[in-house]
């Protein structure tokens, strides 16, 4: 099968398709065949060595976390799903290679049908790191919540599920995906300088939690939220500095016990995603959709940090 793979760290001309053989579902695990996969910005990072001192990997780098497709082998104890079924997931965090012709899942649920295929290619790593921010901020209905970078595959996946929970939503975007923002239920305002007074002027009682998906501006954010224990980040390796936590995942060791100062995956929010989607009140926004063989401009559209929602590619 093809999958995508570097085997040095560089420019989006280092990725290649290569071939190997097709993986076999574990117990607990199924197999798809592929027809989307999402393209992760913190792939893109690791790519082009910018986490090389924080996320050591091994060569060749078989990319990719979530993707959707038509399940072609069940895996030993699984119940609940059968060849043929059409879901959406992501792959253990060991494994990825989700960016393939053929893909392992340790986590899915069924694709809603009013997604299509790229819709739900991308969901799951976005629904994930969302569901986990939001649960680690404890969000809930009444909060108000700053999403700072809110146009991105993240950020228009928080939007909508902080609105869900109940809450007011802040989402910082450029002038230009205002109203883009707005569709998906928040209020937006721009990133950079006088953060704090645009927020105050719309919040003047404060905001509740600050998810930041953007990453570079821990120093305002903390002031907005007025506690550092109030700011999770999912992409400034400086929190540590403002004391704010960086919400990661990593393998779970033999006791499943989760390895390290990442987070637990939340899986459960792929279940609640469905329900979300079949009611109408999530969507997944597709900044752009490009063929496998074309990851490097997928990659390329990445880097230039101007995707409005989920980068994916077809298979």
């Amino acid at each position: 099968m093809r999958v995508l793979e570097f085997s040095e760290y560089g420019p989006p001309s280092v990725l290649r398709v290569g071939e190997v053989e097709a993986p076999r579902p574990a117990p607990g695990q199924i197999r798809i065949a592929t027809r989307a996969s999402g393209v992760s910005a913190g792939e893109v990072a690791i790519r082009a060595g910018r986490f090389r001192e924080f996320v050591p990997v091994e060569f060749p780098y078989r990319a990719g976390f979530d993707a959707a497709g038509v399940v072609d082998e069940v895996g030993e104890g699984v119940a609940g799903v059968s060849v043929g079924d059409e879901v959406f997931g992501f792959t253990t965090m060991t494994d990825r290679a989700a960016n393939a012709d053929f893909v392992v899942l340790a986590a899915w649920a069924p694709k809603p049908a009013v997604w299509s295929w790229e819709e739900a290619g991308g969901a799951a790593g976005s629904v994930e790191t969302a569901t986990r921010v939001l649960d680690r901020l404890r969000v809930r209905s009444g909060d108000t919540v700053l999403i700072q970078g809110a146009a991105g595959g993240v950020g228009t996946v928080a939007v909508q599920m902080a609105a869900a929970r109940g809450a007011r939503v802040i989402g910082t975007a450029s002038e230009r995906n205002h109203g883009f923002l707005e569709s998906l239920g928040a209020e937006p305002t721009t990133y950079g300088p006088g953060l704090e007074e645009r927020v105050r002027e719309l919040a003047p009682g404060g905001v509740d939690a600050v998810f930041d998906c953007a990453g570079g501006a821990l120093e305002q954010l903390v002031a907005i939220a007025g506690d550092p224990s109030r700011v999770v980040t999912i992409a400034d390796f400086e929190a540590a500095r403002y004391g704010v936590h960086m919400s990661h995942s990593a393998p779970a060791d033999e006791t499943g016990e989760v390895v390290g100062a990442a987070d637990k995956l939340a899986m459960h929010g792929l279940s609640a995603a469905v329900e979300l989607a079949n009611d109408g009140r999530l969507r997944i926004p597709v900044a752009a959709a490009f063929k496998l063989t074309e990851a490097a401009a997928a990659h390329e559209l990445s880097d230039s940090r101007h995707a409005r929602g989920k980068i994916v590619l077809l298979h």
